[in-house]
């Protein structure tokens, strides 16, 4: 697919649909893009929402992947506060939530996912709010502050880091977790307990193996979760950080292939060749793990941005990357590498004690992925072994002594 004057729609102005429009031009397309966004902003680093923005180090426009302008100078019509609400793949259109419709030649869905709602008693109230645009974190900040309670039902990379913003502050904060553990979908033991022991040093109290069963307020306001057995616990507001699902109902409406997201290719393309998903709402193949996953993070936008583009404009397909993430708490930097896909054994470097190791994750003798903290080094020779599926010596990987370049060689 090479039209230089297709028009090419983009439905969602996050991060990976603002990368997208911004690449398209890169690339030399010169058709018309149309963005479209249901935030009235530009898009925006949402990482930085859960810290940065939460302790007012941050705004909208520090976080704005391009100025406002951007997106007129280079004829891309960006439409704020507007959705899709539906796609005709027949006529090539999609409807808007405007009541106005847009025709497309090239359709990329960037919707991401939304965060998942508790269906509990008491959910609908002042107060109880999620943390996935800026809005929502412009709210939170005006809410939480010295001498107020947070609640946060989850604990998951969210949840935390949004208890370390609520504790810097000021606020007292409580994590309820429904696992007997923190982080228990996405992190192996030794993380769950090295993150709980830092939160506790900083104030934060945990609840876990306790499931939230409904919201008590007082005039329309939240005050307290009630757990399954019965407690109060008391609070001025909530976060909710249960997981998101992803906006794929256009998709599934219009008849693409979905499973847990849009299904697509190496190039993004969906069941339709006219059409690309990218970022959050994409069931993607992970050619080092030989399976389809669906993932939620920056690179992962970046990389599905990268892709779409490249094939629109008949660009040879960028180079597959290692999946990769991060998670900022307090001074401890959080680095993941891979996904820890049919592991069989875990193998810690360096010393928990210290705040500053790695934890490996292991398939015979090769590395699936890697959590490091303060641990650059780990980090970035850890992908790479998981990039090349190139096999290690575990008595040196283990041994903080050997550097993670002789690991690797």
């Amino acid at each position: 697919m090479s039209d230089p004057n297709a028009h090419v729609v983009i439905l969602g102005a996050g991060h990976a649909g603002g990368t997208a429009a911004a690449l398209l031009r890169q690339y030399g397309h010169e058709g018309p893009i149309t963005l479209i966004g249901e935030e009235p902003i530009p898009p925006y680093q949402r990482p930085p929402l859960s810290k940065a923005w939460l302790k007012g180090e941050a705004d909208a426009d520090s976080l704005a992947l391009k100025p406002l302008e951007f997106y007129a100078e280079h004829n891309i019509d960006f439409r704020a506060s507007t959705t899709a609400t539906s796609i005709n793949r027949g006529a090539k259109t999609v409807a808007l939530s405007d009541g106005s419709s847009v025709a497309y030649d090239v359709l990329i869905i960037a919707t991401g996912a939304r965060a998942i709602a508790l269906p509990i008693p008491g959910a609908d109230l002042a107060g109880v709010m999620f943390l996935r645009t800026a809005a929502d974190a412009e709210t939170l900040k005006a809410t939480v502050g010295p001498g107020k309670r947070l609640a946060v039902v989850g604990g998951g990379y969210i949840g935390l880091e949004v208890a370390a913003s609520g504790r810097a502050l000021g606020a007292q904060v409580v994590v309820l977790e429904r696992e007997p553990r923190l982080l228990a979908r996405v992190a192996c033991e030794t993380l769950s307990d090295f993150f709980k022991a830092q939160h506790e040093a900083h104030g934060v109290a945990f609840e876990l193996g306790a499931t939230a069963a409904a919201f008590e307020g007082e005039n329309g306001h939240v005050t307290a979760v009630r757990l399954a057995d019965g407690r109060l616990i008391a609070c001025d507001a909530v976060v909710v950080g249960v997981g998101a699902a992803p906006n794929d109902e256009l998709a599934k409406d219009c008849g693409l292939e979905t499973a847990r997201g849009v299904v697509v290719d190496l190039d993004a393309r969906t069941s339709d060749p006219n059409i690309f998903a990218i970022g959050d709402v994409a069931h993607r193949p992970m050619p080092i793990y030989g399976r389809m996953f669906r993932m939620e993070s920056v690179p992962n936008a970046l990389e599905g941005a990268k892709q779409a583009a490249s094939a629109i404009v008949g660009r040879p397909q960028p180079a597959g990357e290692v999946p990769w993430q991060w998670s900022d708490q307090y001074d401890l930097k959080l680095q993941i590498a891979g996904y820890a896909f049919d592991v069989d054994e875990i193998l810690v470097r360096g010393d928990p004690a210290s705040a500053k190791f790695a934890v490996f994750h292991l398939k015979g003798d090769l590395v699936q992925s890697v959590e490091a903290i303060n641990s650059p080094p780990e980090f970035m020779m850890g992908k790479l072994l998981i990039g090349g599926r190139k096999r290690i010596d575990k008595a040196r990987l283990a041994d903080p002594t050997v550097s993670m370049k002789e690991v690797a060689v």
